[in-house]
């Protein structure tokens, strides 16, 4: 079984979100041997993108045979406009396959085809409501970046696909293949499912003036300083309540909030890419007890900080096995 790869499907239709292709397609073909990607349009036509870019599928819908182990449908334009063939296509065929999942408003080609009754799902945050009013059948969450639903999957816009890709190799072949393909693709974190899509860097704005950047940055390199509103004021030479009003005008959120999201993420990234322990990086990213970290984690992810690094951090190599001792 392990010499199969498994046969993935991407289907493809003029107005798709070329990353919501070429994004989870690049996870599958990078893990080599591991998978058989396809892609297929009806007609086997070339399709154009909704960033204007040509790509030339391998295969004709219409004429492929066989059980897929995974079908996936991009979003874009043409998702939610949907020619009406492709969708009867995906309504006689797309159940063949072991898994199906869509990136972006995907979701809304699956939901045509009457794919997703009585699910829950989620799509890209600007089209959550045009779903949930579209088909009320469905129990719409705007906020994971993907979650999964039995054997189908939905993930949010764009980026999110490779997410959703990684989450899908994970499945397959665990969690140290997943995360070795995410450092190789360069992608910053492996993000959990339930995650917001509205993480610290997507929410917030760079600020304009030079002050406020540097706080910005600032913040960023020492999460275990003194970040309250007067201490970030003294840095950028302003009021406290001048630069509590500035910064929440010109990155979009509040100093203090900016800050909650700021050592969330400095956790997240101490807790996959050290061994330092739990206790260690609640005070080395700014939240003085674990106690005071667990809350942050489960709050924000839904998992303790213990059952996040369980998750995604690799295991340890047996590098000490033949250590002196």
């Amino acid at each position: 079984m392990g010499d199969v790869p498994r046969t993935v499907l991407i289907v493809l239709f003029d107005g798709v979100q070329s990353l919501d292709v070429t994004g989870p397609l690049e996870v599958f073909a990078n893990a080599g041997a591991a998978y058989d990607v396809t892609t297929a349009s009806l007609g086997g036509r070339p399709v154009t993108t909704s960033s204007r870019l040509t790509i030339t599928p391998a295969a004709d819908l219409r004429e492929l045979t066989g059980n897929w182990d995974l079908l996936l449908v991009p979003g874009g334009q043409g998702a939610r406009h949907a020619d009406p063939v492709l969708v009867r296509w995906l309504a006689g065929h797309a159940r063949e396959a072991d898994r199906i999942a869509s990136v972006c408003t995907g979701t809304f080609l699956l939901a045509a085809a009457g794919l997703l009754h009585g699910r829950r799902v989620t799509t890209h945050w600007a089209y959550s409501a045009e779903l949930a009013a579209r088909y009320p059948d469905l129990m719409v969450d705007p906020d994971p970046i993907f979650i999964k639903s039995g054997n189908v999957a939905t993930s949010a816009g764009v980026s999110a696909g490779i997410d959703l890709a990684l989450a899908l190799v994970e499945d397959d072949l665990g969690r140290d293949v997943a995360l070795a393909l995410a450092r190789h693709l360069v992608v910053f974190l492996r993000r959990p499912g339930s995650q917001s899509q509205f993480s610290a860097q997507l929410s917030a704005q760079v600020a304009g003036r030079a002050p406020l950047r540097e706080v910005q940055q600032w913040i960023a390199e020492h999460p275990a300083a003194d970040l309250s509103v007067d201490a970030l004021a003294g840095m950028a030479s302003l009021s406290p309540r001048q630069f509590a009003r500035a910064f929440a005008a010109e990155v979009g959120m509040p100093p203090g909030r900016y800050v909650d999201r700021a050592r969330l993420e400095a956790a997240r990234r101490c807790l996959e890419d050290t061994a330092s322990g739990v206790e260690e990086t609640a005070r080395a990213c700014g939240y003085g007890t674990s106690e005071a970290m667990r809350r942050a984690f489960v709050r924000a992810l839904g998992v303790s900080p213990a059952e996040y690094r369980r998750r995604f951090r690799p295991k340890e190599p047996h590098a000490d096995r033949h250590r002196p001792l």
